[in-house]
Formats: structure tokens, C-alpha cells, sequence
């Protein structure tokens, strides 16, 4: 059976054997907070990288532009999971090796085209590793189930240790707290992200730094979570928000009806604002919110409330 995703993350951060990279500190933004009361907000979604976990360029990254980054990610990555006796031998280091593999797996899955005009299509992370996987059992390779289960469960494990390894991330201040006070006075909360297999876990476990929370089941509603790698599809793909729409009409809630943040404007709430939902922009870090002045006041994408606190949420929606 394995551990879970979840509880694997808890047990891999409490090493004290391995060295994680640290969060980016916030470069803060000049902005005045547009917290004028929305009325008629009956659900709240939130991306997730660079909106609730505060992480370099505020997305997660597949492919790191530092060649020293992605060679100390895939080093921890090979070390950790006993893959070198099992790699095709190659001239120069390990990590040069699994790297040409791994970008040309990456590569592919990128190139699949997407179903409807206008979407992206996503890259799985999980599934890049569990053709690596493929590839290592051709010589032999084995893992321990007992510790990380089937093929697909051990993918998205490692998975994880590599994104984690090659960006640190942790809760965007006050993120936890907003999230209970908004569930308390009765507000729905989901997801619009894009995000991997090992997204919701990893939020999970930062948030706890903040405050106990046994699942985000107890804030974000399982039916109303959109994430990429399940989609197949990433922002700005006008289907991921189409997706969001109609999930959120199933039990009765209209787009106008749900504010969605991000700290994303083009590629996110511009797209979720012509699908209908209200938007506000998460202002606080400018190498996360990349924005100017003209952005925000074009009127196809000027969202309806500007933020640069997560807990100024609870003020518009007067909660």
C-alpha cells in the first residue's frame, strides 16, 4: 500500500538528512488595496502557487532556466531513490544524463495537442517520472512498494522530492486563518490552479505551519477543485475556467457569484473574468505579480478588487 502522498511529505520534512531550498523572500509591491464590500460572493477559488504558497516567479516550474538548480535537484533526486546503478552509462556526470531524459520526456508530453482551440495542455509531472521509471526497470531497476506502492504512487512521490528540491515553498501569510474564517461564515472555496498530483498535499502541509488543519476538506471542497494536471489542460486554457463554471452551477452557484484570486492577471483572471466569475488580484510580491498600471486598468481585464494581504478577502466579502 505505501505511504500517502501526504503523510509521505510530513515524513520527508522532518529529515534532518536533507537540505531544502528556502522560500523566496517577498519583494513587496506599491499598491493601494481596492476592499470596496462585493455583494452576492457565495464562493471564494484561489490558485495556488504564488497566490496561497509563496514560490519563485509564483509558479511552479517544470524546468528551471539555472542549469545549477536543475543539477541539484536531479543529484538529491538520483541519490535519494538509488536510480545511478540502473542508468544507461554516459559520458559526463549522472544529472547530465538524467537530465537529457528527463527534458525529453517533458518535451514530449508538452506536445500533445489539446482538444479544444485555445487551451495549453499540461505537462504531468507524475507522468514524466513514471516514464523514467519505464526506462530504469529496463535495466533492472526495483523500489521498495511496501514504503511507496504501485508505479503510479511511487511517480508522484518522486514527483514531489524533485519539485520541492528544485523551488522552495511555503503559506503565503494569513492564508491558513482566511481559509477557516471564510468556511465559518459559510463561503464554498475551491480551486482554479494550475497544479500536479502532490499540489494539494504540499499546500496541506505548508499551511499547518500556520495552524492545525487534519484535511483542506475542512476549507476547499473536493467538488469544486480544478487542477491542470487532472484537466490536462493549464491556464490560460478557457476550458479550465469552463470546467470551474459548470462545477460550480451543479450546486447552484452562479460565476458572478464566485470571486476568484490570483495573483496571475493576463493568463488567470482576465480569462475567469469573460467566463464570468469576479476576480480580485493578489498584489504583494513583483516577481510573482507581474502587472502594470495599464494592465490593471484595461478594461477586458481590470479585476473587480485589488489584494496585497490574503485576509483582505474576508473584508470584501465582509466576513
Amino acid at each position: 500500500m505505501g505511504l500517502s502522498l501526504a503523510a509521505y511529505i510530513d515524513e520527508l520534512h522532518e529529515r534532518s538528512d536533507l537540505i531544502w531550498p528556502n522560500p523566496p523572500a517577498i519583494v513587496p509591491m506599491k499598491v493601494t488595496p481596492s476592499l470596496k464590500p462585493l455583494p452576492g460572493i457565495k464562493a471564494v477559488t484561489w490558485s495556488v502557487y504564488g497566490t496561497l504558497l509563496q514560490i519563485e516567479q509564483g509558479v511552479l516550474l517544470h524546468h528551471h532556466e539555472q542549469e545549477i538548480r536543475m543539477q541539484i535537484a536531479l543529484e538529491k533526486t538520483i541519490k535519494e531513490f538509488n536510480m545511478w546503478n540502473s542508468m544507461t552509462r554516459r559520458k559526463g556526470q549522472p544529472w547530465e544524463g538524467m537530465l537529457i531524459i528527463y527534458n525529453r520526456i517533458r518535451e514530449d508530453l508538452g506536445m500533445v495537442s489539446s482538444k479544444q482551440k485555445g487551451d495549453f495542455p499540461e505537462v504531468d509531472s507524475a507522468q514524466i517520472w513514471k516514464k523514467v521509471i519505464g526506462k530504469l526497470e529496463l535495466k533492472e531497476y526495483t523500489y521498495d512498494q511496501g514504503k511507496y506502492g504501485d508505479v503510479d504512487d511511487f511517480a508522484a512521490k518522486i514527483a514531489y522530492f524533485f519539485h520541492a528540491s528544485l523551488q522552495g515553498a511555503e503559506a503565503v501569510k494569513g492564508s491558513r486563518d482566511t481559509l477557516a474564517h471564510l468556511t465559518d461564515a459559510g463561503i464554498r472555496q475551491g480551486l482554479i490552479a494550475d497544479g500536479q498530483v502532490f499540489t494539494i498535499p504540499q499546500l496541506l502541509h505548508a499551511l499547518k505551519h500556520q495552524g492545525s488543519f487534519a484535511s483542506l476538506a475542512e476549507v476547499l471542497s473536493a467538488s469544486l477543485m480544478t487542477i491542470s494536471y487532472q484537466q490536462k489542460i493549464r491556464k490560460p486554457s478557457p476550458s479550465l475556467y469552463r470546467s470551474a463554471k459548470e462545477s460550480f452551477k451543479k450546486i447552484g452557484i452562479q460565476p458572478e457569484e464566485v470571486l476568484h484570486v490570483s495573483h496571475r492577471l493576463k493568463d488567470d483572471l482576465a480569462v475567469a473574468k469573460k467566463i464570468g466569475f469576479r476576480t480580485a488580484l493578489f498584489a504583494a510580491d513583483k516577481s510573482a505579480c507581474k502587472v502594470t498600471a495599464s494592465d490593471v486598468r484595461d478594461p477586458e481585464m481590470k479585476p473587480d478588487r485589488l489584494i496585497s494581504e490574503i485576509a483582505q478577502v474576508r473584508d470584501i466579502l465582509q466576513v
